[in-house]
């Protein structure tokens, strides 16, 4: 059986620098907001190409503390409305929820599965932001969205919890727009060992507001001057990203490697393959492909001992928890929810069980 992901296979590499940080951490004794967050935000920072990391204590939390940040500096305010892809994740939907603003879901293009500009409204005055998420880890228009933004004067948020390390013209995932989150989910091409997330941006104004709302509000050891929350990233799990973050280069190219065989050796006309022109802009954080009869798929792919995943089974403007947006129609988000599949690409893969793979889903017969 090749699994989807075996965590356990992932982190195996790292067996003794993560234990030797864990004995670190546990005889400083610093385990809320000790050295080691301080040191994987500047390194995160410098990674990403921003000036500012915060860590948080997961990636919804990022994103959420992003709005509230700008809520307090006043360049948002409640009911306002945010742009976003209607096929995000939910957890993308219920950070701008979450804050008191109104998602204002945009059908995707076919080839990226990203928002779609030629869907895009002329924004009136209760649209204050456009949120990106770069899905399965590659970029999204982020050219395209700083001239939109711009034009509009609207804010541009990066969602980035899938596409660390991304790149277009020597620019990483976090370094786009205005801010950006991050998430450590150990699932992630940059995973804890446990939650975990991150804001990066350029603006000392809002990351100042943000370092102080991660932690209860608090500007001082006896002042809360903002109604915060709880959500610093742990000091443990920083220890563990900084060790990671050596090899997050290395990783995403194997990552780039095996979906470059995945694309080149997979000829299979009832399996449709994702689209990438090549670049460095995707890091393959999942390798999804389109099938008709997903049922069926599925079955073939389970009784052929390949693992999978499927990466969103109902758009978020779909599910009971949002049951205000249930009317709304986006026929192509709709399909790529029905038809999507994640098949195995990850670091742990070898070379014959790539071989396997591609095999197994060239004799695939709906």
């Amino acid at each position: 059986m090749i699994p989807f992901l075996d965590l356990k296979k992932l982190n195996a590499p790292y067996k003794e620098v993560l234990t030797a940080a864990f004995k670190n951490t546990l005889h400083k004794g610093d385990y809320i907001l000790g050295d080691a967050v301080t040191r994987f935000e500047n390194e995160f920072a410098n990674y990403c190409g921003t000036e500012y990391c915060i860590g948080t204590g997961n990636g919804l939390d990022a994103l959420q503390l992003i709005f509230e940040g700008y809520k307090y500096l006043g360049k948002l305010n409640e009911g306002d409305e945010v742009l976003l892809a209607a096929n995000s994740y939910i957890a993308t939907v219920l950070a701008v929820i979450h804050s008191g603003l109104k998602p204002v879901f945009i059908e995707i293009e076919t080839s990226t599965f990203n928002i779609d500009f030629e869907q895009l409204p002329e924004p009136d005055s209760s649209i204050k932001a456009i949120l990106i998420t770069h899905l399965y880890g590659q970029l999204g228009p982020v050219t395209a969205v700083v001239a939109y933004a711009q034009k509009h004067n609207l804010l541009f948020i990066e969602d980035a919890a899938q596409a660390h390390g991304a790149t277009f013209n020597t620019k990483k995932a976090g370094n786009f727009g205005d801010a950006a989150a991050f998430s450590f989910y150990p699932t992630k091409n940059l995973g804890a060992l446990g939650d975990g997330g991150a804001v990066t941006s350029n603006d000392e104004t809002l990351m100042t507001v943000i370092k102080s709302l991660r932690n209860y509000g608090r500007t001082s050891f006896t002042e809360n001057s903002y109604t915060g929350f709880n959500s610093r990233l742990d000091t443990l799990q920083a220890a563990f990203l900084s060790e990671k973050l050596k090899h997050l280069n290395a990783e995403n190219l194997q990552r780039r490697a095996i979906a470059t065989r995945y694309l080149a050796e997979i000829i299979n006309p009832q399996i449709t393959l994702p689209f990438w022109d090549d670049s460095a802009q995707h890091v393959f954080h999942l390798f999804v492909v389109l099938v008709e009869n997903r049922d069926h798929f599925l079955s073939y792919l389970k009784n052929s001992e390949v693992g999978f995943g499927v990466h969103y089974a109902i758009p978020p403007y779909q599910q009971k928890a949002l049951k205000t947006y249930n009317h709304l129609n986006f026929p192509l988000t709709e399909k790529v929810a029905q038809t999507c599949v994640s098949i195995p690409l990850n670091p742990t893969l070898n070379a014959e069980e790539v071989t396997q793979i591609i095999s197994v889903l060239n004799q695939y017969n709906a």
